[in-house]
Order: C-alpha cells, then sequence, then structure tokens
C-alpha cells in the first residue's frame, strides 16, 4: 500500500510539473493569439480559457472555480480510499491521472489573476507584476496552447466544408483529463462500479434500492 501511495502522489506531483512548466514558459513567453507552426498539423497557440476544457464556459466565473475545487477534493478522497483499499496499481494510475488534470487548471483559476500581469497582443505576461496580478483570487483564466488542426473538411462535404476537423485548443491538465477517461471507458468499467461500491457502499447501495 505505501508504494502505491508513493506512486500516487509521484504522479500526481509530476504531472502538475509539467502541466505548469509548459503554461507559465508559454504565459511568459508569447503574446495573447501568437501561434508558433511545430508541424503542419500541430501549432502552439496561446490562448486563455474563461471556462471549462476545449474553451466551453458554464455560468459565472467564482462558481465554476468553486464546483472544479469541489470536485477535485471528491476525486482526492476517491484516490485516497483506493490507496487503503490496496486497489489495482493501473486504476490508481488512471484516478491520479483524472486529479492532476482537474487540480493543473485549478491553480490557473484560482491563483494566475494574482500572480500575473494581463496577457494582450503585443506584450507577454509578467510573473509577480509589482502592479499586482489581472484579476482576484478564483477568477484567473486557463491557459491553452495545443491545437491540432489535423485537416480541413473538402467544400463539398455537407455542413462540414471547409471546417478543421480538431478545432479546440487545450492544455496538459485537459489531456490528463481526457486520456483518462478514455481509458476508464474503455479499459476499466468493471474497476470503477467494483471500486465505488468498495469506496462509497452507502451511496452505491441506495441507488441500488432506486433503480
Amino acid at each position: 500500500m505505501k508504494n502505491k501511495k508513493v506512486l500516487a502522489v509521484m504522479l500526481v506531483v509530476c504531472l502538475l510539473l509539467i502541466d505548469q512548466i509548459i503554461k507559465i514558459a508559454v504565459k511568459t513567453h508569447m503574446t495573447l493569439g501568437q501561434s508558433i507552426e511545430i508541424f503542419d498539423w500541430f501549432r502552439i497557440v496561446f490562448v486563455e480559457n474563461p471556462g471549462m476544457a476545449f474553451g466551453m464556459t458554464l455560468g459565472k466565473k467564482w462558481i465554476l472555480t468553486t464546483f472544479r475545487i469541489l470536485v477535485s477534493v471528491g476525486v482526492a478522497y476517491y484516490l485516497a480510499k483506493l490507496v487503503r483499499l490496496n486497489y489495482k496499481t493501473s486504476y490508481i494510475i488512471v484516478i491520479s491521472m483524472v486529479f492532476a488534470g482537474a487540480v493543473g487548471n485549478i491553480i490557473d483559476c484560482v491563483f494566475y489573476g494574482k500572480i500575473f500581469s494581463e496577457s494582450n497582443l503585443f506584450e507577454v505576461a509578467t510573473l509577480f507584476p509589482a502592479d499586482g496580478g489581472y484579476a482576484p483570487l478564483m477568477l484567473g483564466r486557463v491557459v491553452d496552447m495545443f491545437y491540432f488542426p489535423l485537416f480541413v473538411f473538402p467544400e463539398w462535404v455537407p455542413l462540414l466544408g471547409g471546417e478543421i476537423f480538431f478545432s479546440p485548443i487545450f492544455n496538459f491538465a485537459d489531456v490528463c483529463i481526457t486520456v483518462s477517461m478514455f481509458l476508464l471507458i474503455l479499459f476499466f468499467r468493471k474497476e470503477l462500479n467494483e471500486s465505488l461500491e468498495l469506496c462509497f457502499p452507502r451511496l452505491w447501495k441506495k441507488d441500488e434500492k432506486n433503480k
């Protein structure tokens, strides 16, 4: 169990470091909207996301940030229970990825407004500016940068002609969440059901009775 606890903590810390290093590098070296082409199908494009993953928005900013924090607390509790129950290592890794991704974007929302100056089209942001940040706590914006315009639909394709196949711009934390969710759906559905029953037996029994 101790080894699994160390693994979960180290994985979360490593993923968070990667996420924050990328975001801080982009924020302090690129102007807002700047694009760097790596390949024809991959670019680094600096945008700031006021809402959820992949640029979506949902309600007021502080409500969204609070919701994210509550969800992350729930995932942290679930992950800790999995470790205490000595659950299988591969599943703990996947849930650790979910947690790291969620916390990675929460850091942006909670702290970036206080520790960075405003990014704009002409100047890069400053870390810990003398005049203070661009927004209060809980009202920061998430930094996104990965853009994969894989291909453009031919003009003759109904409704989609001329549109880019995959247009969202996202970050490393979004990747952690998305990959882990796909893994859960494809390979860990049984483990998900079993672990929820083990970690939340009262809630699980209540749901079973309602069926």
